[in-house]
């Protein structure tokens, strides 16, 4: 087995590797694209890290590559809809420069409050006055930190051990966790108008994109500090100039700019009283050793045992297995899907997904990883995968409860889930017909079926006449196609439930009118994959 290293590497990571019998290890740090395109060829895994731009190109030319490994968190050299597409496995090492990238976000709360990059070029121009730089203590102060994944959990860990107070916005997380962390549970409001410093570590999606702007910005403490070693995109970087200049913002400490490297011209780097590093928030010996090694052992266990670690695309399980499991994968990862998006982003405490017939045969932890994936992805955005579901699941104080059961009745296999938090008890079932045949089978207690895949409407309304009439309306009004309609009542004159699958998405203005009829109780849109592979 071949195995190609693009990027540098760790010498212990390469020892792993070349001593394990079968291996054949060709470590070419730095090869060309155009080099890399003619090497591919033969090769059974490629291991790389932020410097190989692995794309589409290049994975049509890997006639024999089985898996991907990325030594680092981030994926966005590497094309996933081509590696999908080829059958590909791509893994990466999540908690390998945990520790080192909180460690910075804390070492520039510190040289932001004592302002020591500043100092530190006024030695070195000749100067020696420290009145210069008057700072402020951090000891008492109030830290907010914005997001409470792995890095913000342990920001928290160290600013406590620094005597700081400490709040925490981060809506899916219990009250009781949050105490369990050191930290005080409060609204993003809340957390702007108290920090003495705030840090930022979130994901980068639709509901996260530039949400400090000159609207949070007006509600901020004045003379707060604030902190960035997340992404660039966070923050829009031309309203935060203003607030830096008028003073709401002392400072700004950031490892990442929303175009990097960051243009000359950017206004942000004319500015005193903000510092800069260049993206090194996982840049020590011990994170750049730690990733490598586990990219490593990812490697060498998938191609020894077919045991799959790590994977962003696939649930970890042995290869065979995953082959027999991968339309209830999908099945499952649709139907999280589903039910997040009936939650309209209320947040819920526990789950119980119940498996009845045939899929009881098989293991199903694969199927529930999935199903955590689809439910939190809706919430957290494209960062959540089939590894970090589960830990983000038992991280935010969600109970998971599974149940097995011989017989599906009156079908060969059932996948239930349930819900409970702030909507209530809401429920999705979900069958698989001849093996390839994804459907829901019942919403909330509805029998009612349709196919878990692109636009579908979700109205529930009093049974009454002429409510189908009016959905007919509105749909040709705006020009949608229905492709699917199914119904279901509770009883004559009671209240009953409609699934149509349209063309395209439906505007908000026209969700807005149907919400608004006579006898609609509600109406969601729900957003799936277009394609099904079961």
């Amino acid at each position: 087995m071949r195995v190609l290293i693009s990027d540098n590497f760790s010498a212990d990571s390469l020892g792993i590797l070349s001593d394990t019998a079968g291996i054949n290890v060709d470590y070419r740090p730095g090869i060309d694209s155009k080099n890399l395109l003619q090497a591919i060829g033969d090769v059974d895994a490629l291991l790389v890290r932020g410097g190989t731009a692995v794309t589409a190109e290049l994975i049509e030319a890997a006639t024999n590559l089985k898996i991907i490994a990325r030594a680092g968190i981030g994926i966005e050299n590497i094309d996933m809809d081509a590696a999908n597409k080829h059958g590909i496995v791509v893994t990466n090492t999540p908690t390998g420069s945990t520790t080192t990238i909180a460690e910075h976000a804390i070492a520039m709360i510190l040289s932001l409050a004592r302002m020591i990059p500043q100092a530190h070029i006024s030695v070195r121009q000749g100067q020696w006055n420290s009145t210069n730089f008057i700072g402020t203590e951090i000891s008492g102060k109030t830290l907010g930190v914005i997001g409470g994944g792995k890095i913000g959990r342990k920001v928290i860990e160290y600013a406590r051990g620094l005597h700081m107070q400490v709040n925490l916005y981060d809506p899916y997380l219990s009250e009781e966790i949050i105490k369990r962390l050191g930290a005080s549970k409060v609204p993003l409001e809340t957390l702007l108008q108290t920090s003495d410093f705030i840090s930022v570590h979130v994901p980068l999606n639709n509901e996260t994109e530039q949400f400090l702007n000159a609207e949070t910005f007006a509600k901020i403490k004045p003379g707060c500090r604030l902190i960035n070693c997340a992404l660039g995109g966070l923050i829009n970087e031309k309203d935060m100039v203003e607030a830096l200049k008028n003073g709401i913002l002392a400072g700004a400490a950031l490892d990442t700019f929303s175009t990097e490297p960051p243009m000359p011209n950017n206004p942000l780097l004319a500015l005193k009283n903000v510092i800069y590093t260049p993206h090194m928030r996982a840049s020590t010996i011990d994170a750049q050793k730690n990733v490598t090694v586990q990219a490593a052992k990812q490697v060498v266990n998938f191609l020894t045992t077919g045991i799959v670690r790590n994977a962003l695309n696939v649930p970890s399980v042995n290869s065979n297995l995953l082959d027999t499991l991968r339309p209830y994968i999908t099945l499952g990862e649709n139907m999280g899907a589903f039910l997040a998006q009936q939650l309209e982003e209320k947040p819920f405490d526990s789950i119980a997904i119940e498996y009845s017939g045939t899929i009881t045969q098989n293991s199903t932890e694969p199927v529930t990883s999935a199903v955590l994936k689809g439910l939190l992805t809706p919430i957290l955005g494209p960062r959540i995968n089939y590894v970090n579901a589960p830990h983000i699941i038992r991280e935010r104080g969600i109970t998971v409860t599974e149940t097995r059961r011989n017989l599906a009745a009156g079908f060969s296999n059932m996948i239930k889930l349930t819900i409970v938090g702030e909507q209530g008890c809401r429920s999705v079932e979900g069958a698989m017909f001849n093996n390839q045949d994804c459907r829901i089978v019942g919403v909330d207690g509805y029998a009612i079926e349709a196919t878990p895949a692109g636009h579908i409407l979700v109205v529930k309304n009093n049974d009454r006449p002429g409510v189908i009439a009016v959905l007919g309306a509105l749909m040709a009004e705006e020009n949608i196609n229905i492709a699917m309609m199914n119904l279901s009542r509770s009883k004559i004159k009671g209240t009953a439930m409609s699934l149509l699958r349209v063309d395209q998405k439906i505007s908000a203005e026209t969700m807005k009118k149907l919400r608004q009829q006579d006898n609609v109780i509600s109406a969601i849109q729900i957003e799936l994959p277009e394609q099904l592979n079961c």
